[in-house]
């Protein structure tokens, strides 16, 4: 996870729920609020085994003070790397 992730992850119990809770639902398949033809772009990768995988979670909870609302999960198209990281720090 990203440095700014990681902050909110060690500082906010409910955000830290949320990014487990979203993990095992990306590692299960569930893509999150992406549309579905994305959705099936994912589901494509996963077969071919070459393509980007990238999955969009929002997390909505008053209380949480980042500028960020939503978390992206994606993994490298060679599946090197998975990475959690707020939009703003792409």
């Amino acid at each position: 996870m990203t440095a700014g992730v990681f902050e909110s992850y060690q500082s906010d119990i409910d955000f830290s729920f949320f990014v487990d809770n979203c993990l095992e639902r990306y590692l299960s398949g569930d893509w999150g609020d992406l549309d579905e033809d994305d959705k099936k772009l994912n589901n494509a990768a996963i077969l071919n085994g070459d393509d980007r995988i990238l999955a969009a979670y929002n997390f909505s909870n008053p209380s949480f003070t980042s500028k960020d609302n939503k978390i992206w999960i994606f993994t490298e198209g060679d599946r090197s790397v998975t990475t959690i990281l707020f939009p703003s720090e792409y």
